[in-house]
């Protein structure tokens, strides 16, 4: 399952994680976006307890102060988060290894 991100519950959901958190930044508009929400959903399947995995829709007015902090400029945009700290992204459209082994750098030592 993942969890819809918002200015309000980001804090808690994503900085206060106990577990490394892939962010999906996304839009409804966006065709790129669309064709790696596979991906990430399985990815959330497969990882369940691992990692947690959440959308962050950058098209919800209330959400630009994060998407302007974390400089989120294109989607799609996977950002990871470990221990409160962004710590990896990858920008654009990609085959779902590149999100996997981009997962796998931060959760071995877990």
């Amino acid at each position: 399952m993942q969890i819809e991100i918002t200015n309000e519950n980001f804090e808690r959901e994503v900085l206060q994680s106990e577990l490394p958190v892939l962010m999906e930044c996304w839009a409804p508009w966006c065709g790129p976006c669309l064709l790696i929400a596979p991906f990430v959903s399985e990815i959330a399947e497969e990882y369940a307890g691992k990692i947690k995995v959440v959308k962050f829709n950058i098209d919800e007015g209330q959400n630009s102060e994060v998407a302007s902090h974390y400089n989120i400029l294109s989607i799609p945009t996977l950002k990871l988060f470990r221990s409160g700290q962004a710590t990896d992204e990858i920008v654009g459209a990609v085959r779902k290894e590149m999100i996997v082994a981009m997962i796998e750098k931060y959760i071995t030592n877990n």
